[in-house]
């Protein structure tokens, strides 16, 4: 299982959308935007599981930087949490 972090994402994204931007090279166990507490907005970043690390790997090496509705990701390996 690799957790991938995906940041500079449009604020219109969903859930869904970007569950299946990743879908394209694996099978991913969860994808989830992260939101304010408050204000129920994105805040521009999430986090995408996938059950395969190479799966994974090619992902990240081939949106990292690409366009999504106008913004460029930013695509890497989740650090642990500290």
């Amino acid at each position: 299982m690799k957790n991938i972090y995906v940041g500079n994402l449009p604020y219109r994204a969903t859930n869904e959308e970007l569950k299946e931007m990743f879908e394209q090279y694996g099978e991913v166990a969860s994808a989830r935007i992260i939101t304010d507490r408050e204000t129920r907005r994105s805040k521009g970043f999430g986090f995408v599981e996938m059950s395969d690390g190479e799966s994974a790997d090619k992902a990240i090496s081939e949106l990292n930087g690409a366009d999504w509705q106008g913004r460029a990701l930013r695509v890497n390996e989740a650090r642990p949490r500290e």
